[in-house]
């Protein structure tokens, strides 16, 4: 019932997918079992997580066939001058043959290894270890750098993005390069649920906050991969697929954009441990 979209190399992704940022490393398998249980097929983990080898048991245990599924990871900061070797790190963690897709967590622009990092992801993805390679939280001059001295178009830009954050102009520009849009903390981290415009809808609609701005991130086209560790959670936010909201309903929740940054800025952001 998730949609997918056609990645700018011909690869699919489901639309909505499930996160497992700051999901502890111990119970990342009994949650990503859980995921799978409920029906995703889309699983987000990142290096910094610390809980790819939860992710790779779940799968594992899962039974599902390796083609059901679309694994994305990314490489850490303070990894980037060593892309090849954390990427295998991960894969060996994950136990997977290959990745689906990988990222650049941040781009750091302070190291200056940013382009370092994707010339290697240009040779994993040559070398047929992951099947697309993109970025995460690149903004504009980011990416104009990326794509004016690379080769390979990122297939995916994962940036926070929700109601009240919506980064319109950097978004409307990735999908003027065919760069797909993901969204990350795409509940706000719950805060863009009280929101009045959110529950009118809701009740209108006689679902929730959660699954009406999921439904407004599937019709606006993005990317969404929303973070739980409750069953009955998981199980709502996929509901989401099967709302369907009005081009009108979604430009009412648009209208909401009040460029309220939850997350670090990426023009300053230097940790070396995500």
């Amino acid at each position: 019932m998730v949609p997918y979209l056609k990645l700018n190399n011909g690869v699919t992704i489901p639309q909505l997918g499930f996160g497992v940022f700051q999901v502890p490393p111990e119970q990342t398998q009994a949650v990503v079992e859980d995921a799978l249980e409920a029906g995703y097929r889309h699983i987000d983990t990142a290096a910094g997580y610390g809980n790819e080898a939860g992710v790779g048991a779940a799968i594992a245990a899962s039974g599902i066939s390796r083609e059901e599924l679309f694994v994305t990871t990314k490489l850490r900061n303070g990894e980037q001058g060593t892309a090849a070797e954390a990427f295998e790190a991960s894969r060996q963690a994950l136990g997977l043959d290959f990745i689906d897709l990988y990222l650049i967590h941040w781009p750091v622009p302070s190291q200056g290894l940013f382009l370092d990092a994707w010339r290697a992801l240009e040779k994993i993805y040559a070398g047929g270890g992951v099947r697309a390679i993109g970025v995460s939280n690149f903004l504009q001059d980011h990416l104009d750098t990326l794509l004016a001295e690379t080769t390979v178009v990122p297939a995916v830009n994962q940036i926070e993005l929700h109601p009240t954050f919506q980064q319109a102009a950097l978004s409307a520009g990735c999908r003027g390069h065919g760069i797909a849009v993901e969204a990350y903390s795409p509940l706000g981290r719950g805060s863009d649920l009280n929101v009045v415009a959110v529950t009118t809808l809701a009740t209108k609609h006689a679902v929730t906050p959660a699954q009406i701005v999921l439904a407004w991130h599937l019709g606006a086209g993005n990317i969404a991969i929303p973070k739980t560790m409750h069953r009955h959670r998981m199980d709502e936010n996929l509901a989401a697929a099967d709302i369907t909201i009005s081009r009108d309903e979604i430009d009412t929740i648009t209208a909401l954009d009040s460029n309220a940054r939850i997350g670090a800025d990426p023009a300053k952001a230097a940790f070396t441990q995500m």
